[in-house]
Protein backbone atom coordinates (compact mmCIF):
# COMPACT_ATOMS: atom_id res chain seq x y z
CA UNK A 1 0.00 0.00 0.00
CA UNK A 2 1.46 3.40 -0.96
CA UNK A 3 1.68 6.46 1.25
CA UNK A 4 -1.76 7.99 1.64
CA UNK A 5 -1.58 11.69 0.69
CA UNK A 6 -2.44 14.10 3.49
CA UNK A 7 -5.14 16.37 2.09
CA UNK A 8 -6.40 17.75 5.41
CA UNK A 9 -6.56 21.47 6.02
CA UNK A 10 -4.56 21.82 9.24
CA UNK A 11 -5.31 25.52 9.85
CA UNK A 12 -7.63 24.51 12.71
CA UNK A 13 -4.49 23.95 14.83
CA UNK A 14 -4.44 27.71 15.34
CA UNK A 15 -7.77 27.47 17.19
CA UNK A 16 -7.28 24.44 19.44
CA UNK A 17 -4.66 22.00 20.63
CA UNK A 18 -3.85 19.11 18.32
CA UNK A 19 -5.41 15.93 19.73
CA UNK A 20 -2.70 13.79 18.10
CA UNK A 21 0.51 15.49 19.26
CA UNK A 22 -0.92 17.64 22.06
CA UNK A 23 0.74 20.85 20.83
CA UNK A 24 -1.29 24.03 21.26
CA UNK A 25 -0.13 26.40 18.52
CA UNK A 26 -2.75 28.99 19.41
CA UNK A 27 -1.36 29.28 22.93
CA UNK A 28 2.25 29.43 21.75
CA UNK A 29 3.93 32.83 21.86
CA UNK A 30 5.47 34.03 18.63
CA UNK A 31 8.72 34.61 20.51
CA UNK A 32 8.89 30.88 21.38
CA UNK A 33 8.86 29.73 17.75
CA UNK A 34 12.58 30.17 16.95
CA UNK A 35 13.80 28.10 19.91
CA UNK A 36 11.10 25.47 19.37
CA UNK A 37 12.31 25.23 15.76
CA UNK A 38 15.88 24.66 16.89
CA UNK A 39 14.69 22.09 19.43
CA UNK A 40 12.86 20.09 16.76
CA UNK A 41 16.01 20.13 14.61
CA UNK A 42 18.02 18.74 17.54
CA UNK A 43 15.40 16.05 18.12
CA UNK A 44 15.48 15.04 14.46
CA UNK A 45 19.30 14.91 14.54
CA UNK A 46 18.97 12.23 17.23
CA UNK A 47 16.20 10.38 15.38
CA UNK A 48 18.12 10.37 12.10
CA UNK A 49 21.07 8.62 13.78
CA UNK A 50 18.88 5.60 14.54
CA UNK A 51 19.86 2.51 12.55
CA UNK A 52 16.26 2.12 11.38
CA UNK A 53 15.76 5.77 10.34
CA UNK A 54 15.09 4.76 6.72
CA UNK A 55 12.65 1.97 7.60
CA UNK A 56 8.95 2.69 7.26
CA UNK A 57 6.91 1.53 10.28
CA UNK A 58 4.33 0.26 7.80
CA UNK A 59 3.71 0.53 4.06
CA UNK A 60 1.54 3.63 4.31
CA UNK A 61 3.66 5.72 6.73
CA UNK A 62 6.81 7.68 6.03
CA UNK A 63 10.06 6.62 7.67
CA UNK A 64 11.85 8.96 10.07
CA UNK A 65 14.19 9.77 7.18
CA UNK A 66 11.28 10.81 4.96
CA UNK A 67 9.79 12.91 7.76
CA UNK A 68 13.20 14.52 8.31
CA UNK A 69 13.51 15.42 4.63
CA UNK A 70 9.97 16.82 4.74
CA UNK A 71 10.70 18.93 7.84
CA UNK A 72 13.87 20.24 6.16
CA UNK A 73 11.82 21.28 3.13
CA UNK A 74 9.08 22.79 5.31
CA UNK A 75 11.72 24.99 6.97
CA UNK A 76 12.99 26.10 3.57
CA UNK A 77 9.50 26.71 2.19
CA UNK A 78 8.31 28.68 5.20
CA UNK A 79 11.43 30.84 5.13
CA UNK A 80 10.71 31.67 1.48
CA UNK A 81 7.06 32.37 2.21
CA UNK A 82 7.91 34.51 5.23
CA UNK A 83 10.12 36.58 2.94
CA UNK A 84 7.21 37.05 0.54
CA UNK A 85 4.94 38.17 3.36
CA UNK A 86 7.45 40.70 4.63
CA UNK A 87 8.24 42.05 1.15
CA UNK A 88 4.59 42.42 0.20
CA UNK A 89 3.48 43.08 -3.36
CA UNK A 90 3.93 46.20 -5.50
CA UNK A 91 0.19 46.88 -5.49
CA UNK A 92 -0.22 46.16 -1.79
CA UNK A 93 -2.22 42.96 -2.32
CA UNK A 94 -1.70 40.00 -0.01
CA UNK A 95 1.10 37.81 -1.45
CA UNK A 96 -0.17 34.45 -2.75
CA UNK A 97 1.87 31.29 -2.22
CA UNK A 98 2.19 28.74 -4.99
CA UNK A 99 0.76 25.32 -4.20
CA UNK A 100 3.22 22.84 -2.71
CA UNK A 101 2.38 19.15 -2.80
CA UNK A 102 4.44 17.50 -0.08
CA UNK A 103 3.71 14.00 -1.35
CA UNK A 104 4.78 14.80 -4.92
CA UNK A 105 7.94 16.41 -3.54
CA UNK A 106 8.73 13.33 -1.45
CA UNK A 107 8.58 11.14 -4.55
CA UNK A 108 10.28 13.55 -6.95
CA UNK A 109 13.14 14.26 -4.55
CA UNK A 110 13.52 10.65 -3.42
CA UNK A 111 13.10 11.31 0.30
CA UNK A 112 13.26 7.57 1.03
CA UNK A 113 16.71 7.20 -0.54
CA UNK A 114 18.42 10.29 0.86
CA UNK A 115 21.35 10.01 3.26
CA UNK A 116 20.18 10.43 6.89
CA UNK A 117 23.34 12.31 7.91
CA UNK A 118 22.96 14.74 5.00
CA UNK A 119 19.27 15.24 5.75
CA UNK A 120 20.11 15.90 9.40
CA UNK A 121 22.75 18.49 8.52
CA UNK A 122 20.50 20.17 5.95
CA UNK A 123 17.54 20.15 8.34
CA UNK A 124 19.65 21.75 11.09
CA UNK A 125 20.84 24.46 8.70
CA UNK A 126 17.36 25.14 7.31
CA UNK A 127 15.87 25.23 10.82
CA UNK A 128 18.49 27.75 11.94
CA UNK A 129 17.81 29.96 8.92
CA UNK A 130 14.04 30.02 9.40
CA UNK A 131 14.39 30.41 13.19
CA UNK A 132 16.60 33.44 12.62
CA UNK A 133 14.16 34.82 10.05
CA UNK A 134 11.24 34.55 12.48
CA UNK A 135 13.16 36.08 15.38
CA UNK A 136 14.26 38.98 13.16
CA UNK A 137 10.70 40.13 12.44
CA UNK A 138 9.81 43.20 14.51
CA UNK A 139 6.48 43.03 16.34
CA UNK A 140 5.12 45.85 14.14
CA UNK A 141 5.54 43.65 11.02
CA UNK A 142 3.82 40.54 12.37
CA UNK A 143 0.40 41.59 11.08
CA UNK A 144 1.58 41.38 7.46
CA UNK A 145 -0.28 38.72 5.52
CA UNK A 146 0.19 35.94 3.02
CA UNK A 147 -2.28 33.49 1.47
CA UNK A 148 -2.03 29.89 0.37
CA UNK A 149 -3.34 28.77 -3.00
CA UNK A 150 -6.39 27.29 -1.24
CA UNK A 151 -7.31 30.73 0.13
CA UNK A 152 -6.15 30.25 3.73
CA UNK A 153 -4.74 33.58 4.89
CA UNK A 154 -2.13 34.01 7.60
CA UNK A 155 -0.49 36.88 9.41
CA UNK A 156 3.23 36.50 10.10
CA UNK A 157 2.22 35.69 13.68
CA UNK A 158 -0.28 32.96 12.82
CA UNK A 159 2.03 31.67 10.08
CA UNK A 160 4.80 31.14 12.64
CA UNK A 161 2.49 29.25 14.99
CA UNK A 162 1.07 27.14 12.15
CA UNK A 163 4.63 26.34 11.05
CA UNK A 164 5.82 25.27 14.48
CA UNK A 165 2.89 22.92 14.93
CA UNK A 166 3.93 21.15 11.73
CA UNK A 167 7.47 20.63 13.02
CA UNK A 168 6.44 19.57 16.53
CA UNK A 169 3.81 17.23 15.10
CA UNK A 170 6.34 15.49 12.88
CA UNK A 171 8.77 15.12 15.79
CA UNK A 172 5.88 13.41 17.57
CA UNK A 173 5.27 11.24 14.48
CA UNK A 174 8.82 9.86 14.68
CA UNK A 175 8.88 9.72 18.49
CA UNK A 176 11.63 12.29 18.57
Amino acid sequence: MPIVPDTKNWTWVLERACPECGFDAGATAYEAVPELTRDVARRFATVLRRPDAAVRPDESTWSALEYGAHVRDVCRLFDQRLGLMLAGTPGGAVPKFANWDQDETAIADGYATQDPAAVSADLSAAAEIVAHSFESVPAAERAKQGARSDGATFTVDSFARYFIHDLVHHAYDVKG
